[in-house]
């Protein structure tokens, strides 16, 4: 696959039935039972092209609520006003648009009012008047600074976070090409998460638990919602080879140049590991946790000096 082949995109569509087996069932449960009485406000930071929104839509988790989608990047937020009228249409559900960026996905069950946000995380949260009841981030918290960023992010919420996917420090290839040097790259494409200028950490899942409770929440649920990924009689399920692919892509953007490896070393094993796709053998396990929290009190405070 050509590097200009690679589509963010294209990727996040990718990996919906990747995430679709990962979520934990029993935060996905604790989250239906703790829901408030709907219509609901639901916030999403970190967005992507909407695959959570026609998740809870699809399993019906939802049925009335305004549903704000926030991603800083504007090919996702394009991508997702368009996309929207396919998988409701799939749902059954008919569409109306309200402008460039507002939708409606309704039928005579449903109804959900969608407004696409592009905007910086922070700078949608100095702006927003209206807490959600339910704040979503999904696979977005191990890339922030931690724990500075959780009480600006809870403050987007009166009710519940549902926070997903959040990566913790185990990547698994499989079959081993070279033991130490696959272990060599997992190490290093971990540190790379966690020098990144804009934040980030590769054990977010386990240091979580206590962010959360510094950040002065109750713990509902936790588990684990790691990625699997292998081939059955030779084939990957729906487009879970090119969502392989792209992890390698990562691989290579993060890990090519670095001073502990040698370039031409990197470049046989992505071609062997890429060879393994193409052959249906190569499985792919990375650990991550989710969480179901709400804030103790009625909220989470921010203090001004954390608003800046």
């Amino acid at each position: 696959m050509k590097a200009r082949e690679y589509s963010f995109p294209r990727y996040l569509l990718s990996k919906q039935s990747v995430d679709d087996r990962a979520l934990n069932k029993d935060v996905l449960s604790a989250l239906k039972a703790n829901l408030p009485p709907q219509p609901l406000r639901i916030i999403e930071v970190g967005a992507g092209v909407g695959t959570m929104l026609r998740r809870l839509v699809r399993w019906d988790v939802i049925q009335r609520a305004e549903y704000v989608m926030v991603d800083e990047m504007a090919e996702n937020i394009a991508y997702a006003s368009e996309w929207v009228k396919a998988w409701a249409e799939e749902a059954g559900l008919s569409v109306e648009r309200g402008g460039e960026n507002h939708a409606r996905v309704f039928d005579t069950r449903r109804e959900v009012r969608i407004r696409f946000e592009r905007a910086d995380v922070f700078d949608f949260i100095r702006k927003n008047q209206t807490p959600a009841d339910l704040l979503v981030a999904h696979a977005f918290l191990d890339l922030l600074p931690m724990p500075e960023s959780l009480p600006k992010l809870l403050s987007l919420t009166k009710g519940l976070a549902w926070l997903t996917v959040n990566f913790d420090g185990v990547t698994t290839f499989e079959p081993t090409i070279d033991a130490a040097l696959d272990a060599q790259i997992e190490r290093l494409y971990h540190e790379t998460m966690d020098r990144r200028a804009t934040g980030g950490d590769s054990r977010s899942g386990r240091h979580l638990f206590g962010y959360l409770r510094g950040a002065g929440t109750e713990l509902l649920a936790a588990g684990a919602s790691d990625w699997v990924v292998y081939a059955r009689n030779g084939r990957y399920a729906e487009e879970e080879a090119y969502f392989l692919h792209f992890i390698l892509h990562f691989f290579e953007e993060s890990l090519m140049g670095h001073g502990e490896l040698d370039e031409a070393v990197l470049a046989d094993w992505l071609n062997a590991r890429r060879a393994q796709i193409e052959r249906g053998e190569l499985v792919y396990i990375a650990h991550q946790m989710d969480f179901l929290v709400k804030p103790i009190g009625g909220g989470v405070r921010i203090m001004d000096t954390e608003r800046k």
